[in-house]
């Protein structure tokens, strides 16, 4: 299809317009969607901040019906006991860039009913000829930590074992939803519905350093960046592509040369 606007002059070739027409808008969205996920970011990390400044409440507490997103990293404490035989291992976390796994006990709670305490990292055998058996406090104790509610459902290679009856497990993730119906099924009493991750001077806590996002606003903010740059690069080719638009330009260039040259000789 040609068409003109004075001198400009275009030529749509379909399927460039064709290929173009999807790509930009899918480019353009992208880059709108990175923006939504700095935001998302952003808010987290106040939330945080703000969770961090609020005294720890009984984790009983906060059992009442309310929005699972509203108990993101809300600081509680709990009293109980570690089942030192009974734990699961987070596969394949890294730390400082060691293998090694993530320690969630069972910890039996004293107002009743049981709790998953991420106690934190723990070095792991590379060649995974054994597992690591990480000691528990003994007897009663008070642990403060925060909730942890993921944002988004764990991403897992492959469906795992629900099973209950075999300690210690390796698992890709918590899904818990189901490991605590398994949990509660077999124990016979309510298992809270979200891990707590331990307070690095907690009793039972390994190595702690909790993120609280895994990709930074700054770096969202960045992708975005690149993918509206992207939409630039593609419109910009587009028009050049379809259109006498470059050579105008260099004609015009080539004008005012000549003009510059004609003025130096005079």
């Amino acid at each position: 299809m040609r068409a003109s606007l004075g001198a400009l002059e275009l030529d749509l070739e379909w399927r460039t317009t064709l290929l173009v027409a999807l790509l930009l808008p899918a480019l353009i969205g992208l880059g709108c969607w990175q923006l939504d996920r700095e935001r998302e970011k952003r808010a987290l990390l106040e939330r945080f901040e703000v969770r961090q400044a609020a005294d720890p409440v009984p984790v009983n507490s906060v059992l009442a019906a309310r929005a699972p997103a509203a108990l993101a990293y809300l600081p509680v404490r709990l009293r109980g006991r570690y089942l030192a035989d009974r734990y699961l291992l987070l596969d394949n976390r890294v730390q400082g860039g060691r293998f090694g796994y993530e320690v969630v006990s069972l910890f039996a709670r004293k107002d009743g009913g049981y709790a998953l305490i991420n106690r934190g990292w723990v070095a792991g055998d590379p060649a995974r000829r054994s597992l690591p058996e990480p000691a528990s406090p003994t007897g009663m104790v008070a642990v403060t930590g925060q909730l942890y509610v993921p944002p988004d459902p764990p991403y897992l290679l492959g469906e795992q074992s629900r099973a209950v009856d075999d300690w210690p497990r390796v698992v890709q993730a918590l899904e818990m939803a189901p490991l605590a119906e398994a949990l509660a099924a077999d124990l016979g009493a309510p298992v809270f519905p979200w891990s707590v991750r331990l307070d690095a001077d907690a009793p039972g806590a390994l190595a702690v350093d909790w993120p609280v996002v895994n990709v930074s606003p700054a770096k969202h903010r960045g992708y975005a960046v690149q993918w509206f740059t992207m939409a630039a690069v593609l419109g910009l080719f587009f028009v050049l592509r379809s259109s006498n638009l470059w050579a105008l330009l260099r004609g015009r260039r080539q004008a005012e040369k000549a003009n510059d040259d004609g003025r130096t000789h005079d």
